[in-house]
């Protein structure tokens, strides 16, 4: 007599709909830490430097998620499948989506001749914006009530003031 069932559950990585904007906000502050840690130095970087780090900040950080995912189940004793990996991937990838807003702002502001400093400030008010912008979309498309709105947008906002700070501080 057995003492559970004969066939093993399978465990997969849950699905997220479409309506999962965690890593749109995520990448968004990603993006806008990566701007702030930038220029503590004499200079801040070149918007082409700028681009390229963010760009490569979102891709090794969309790796890094995926990556968990595959230990954290293989943790459990699960292999994750071809699949469940895909699903991961998709689901990680509006990290990488994140900084392509704030990498076009700093090659904007280079090609209206905006100072390497002035492209990177363009550059973190986009992602902060972008932060922003994402938070309130959520709370509406959740259906969220004005205050919760509110709240919303100041807690985003203090996110984003902190970050700008942050840059403040260290170019100062």
């Amino acid at each position: 007599m057995s003492d559970g069932p004969t066939v093993e559950a399978v465990r997969t990585v849950p699905e997220r709909g479409p309506s999962d904007y965690a890593g749109a906000i995520y990448g968004s502050l990603l993006a806008a830490s990566v701007v702030a840690g930038t220029g503590p130095g004499d200079e801040p970087p070149q918007p082409g430097q700028l681009i390229a780090l963010l760009l490569a900040t979102g891709v090794v950080f969309w790796l890094s998620h995926v990556y968990a995912h595959l230990v954290g189940e293989r943790s459990t004793g699960a292999l994750m499948s071809l699949r469940e990996f895909r699903a991961a991937a998709r689901r990680e990838w509006p990290i990488v989506q994140a900084a392509v807003p704030p990498a076009a702002a700093a090659g904007i502001g280079a090609l209206f001749g905006m100072s390497n400093a002035g492209a990177a400030w363009l550059a973190l008010g986009v992602a902060v914006g972008s932060q922003l912008g994402w938070a309130l979309y959520v709370a509406a498309s959740a259906g969220a009530t004005r205050s919760r709105m509110v709240a919303a947008g100041i807690i985003n906002l203090v996110l984003g003031l902190v970050i700008v700070l942050l840059k403040a501080a260290l170019t100062h």
